[in-house]
């Protein structure tokens, strides 16, 4: 286990299109996330947390009271605050792969790439969702997501080959065809944090139909839980997928806040 005084004293990213309070918030959810604050533990205190992190305590008391708003946190008046006993689960309301949506601690997510490929669009859905002229080159994923041995969803993920990302960008994901690189949205996200974004999910129901559901291992008419979800990158779109999600992958949380 990692030790939670050099974890949150890391220096934080720079980045200037990403607020300070934005960062620290990151870093602290990631030392909750990980375990490295566990449940139920008490945290250091604003002074001491700003003096590890090299930031102002006004920085970090906005940092902690998002992450008190979002349920990770709580005080004990006069004591100081601690780690919420049950962590709020991950869900749609922030730009995740699908993996870690799927994943639990006791059944992790495992990958497997069926494809990838370089394609010119002639498909409308493609072209309009990547905001692409017609036979525009995109990069094709396929990846099949399984849990405890057998299939609970298939990604099918799509980014333009130039334009929307940065001329090195293809170049690398391209050369991360195997699976053990994680789903195309978790390369994105290791490349660029939080400068991806926004992002939106549709959901609707429907079934794999043959091709498929041959990946799936299950019936071509099975239900399954379609997911078409974009996200940009500086104001431009660079991503679009298609998730088919079987019921027996559990539920999946969207958080809101009224």
């Amino acid at each position: 286990m990692v030790d939670r005084l050099s974890f949150l004293s890391e220096e934080i990213p720079r980045d200037t299109g990403v607020p300070l309070r934005a960062r620290v918030h990151s870093r602290i959810l990631d030392a909750i996330r990980s375990g490295v604050l566990p449940p139920g533990s008490m945290i250091p205190t604003e002074t001491e947390l700003g003096q590890l992190m090299g930031v102002s305590r006004t920085v970090v008391r906005e940092a902690l009271m998002l992450l008190d708003e979002d349920g990770f946190l709580f005080s004990r008046r006069g004591v100081g605050r601690f780690v919420a006993d049950t962590l709020p689960p991950m869900g749609l309301e922030r730009i995740r792969p699908l993996e870690e949506l799927l994943s639990t601690p006791a059944s992790p997510v495992v990958l497997s790439r069926s494809e990838v490929t370089l394609q010119h669009q002639s498909a409308t859905f493609v072209t309009e969702g990547l905001g692409l002229p017609a036979n525009a080159a995109t990069w094709f994923f396929e990846t099949v997501l399984s849990r405890d041995g057998e299939a609970v969803a298939l990604s099918q993920e799509h980014f333009p080959a130039a334009g929307a990302i940065d001329a090195g960008t293809s170049d690398a994901i391209a050369a991360m065809r195997t699976a053990d690189s994680g789903s195309l949205l978790s390369i994105l996200l290791d490349r660029y944090g939080p400068r991806i974004g926004p992002g939106a999910v549709r959901i609707m129901p429907g079934v794999p139909g043959e091709s498929r559901a041959a990946l799936l291992g299950t019936p071509a008419s099975e239900p399954v839980l379609i997911m078409t979800q974009t996200a940009a990158l500086s104001g431009a779109p660079c991503y679009l997928a298609k998730h088919l999600v079987l019921s027996r992958a559990g539920h999946l949380s969207i958080l809101q806040t009224g």
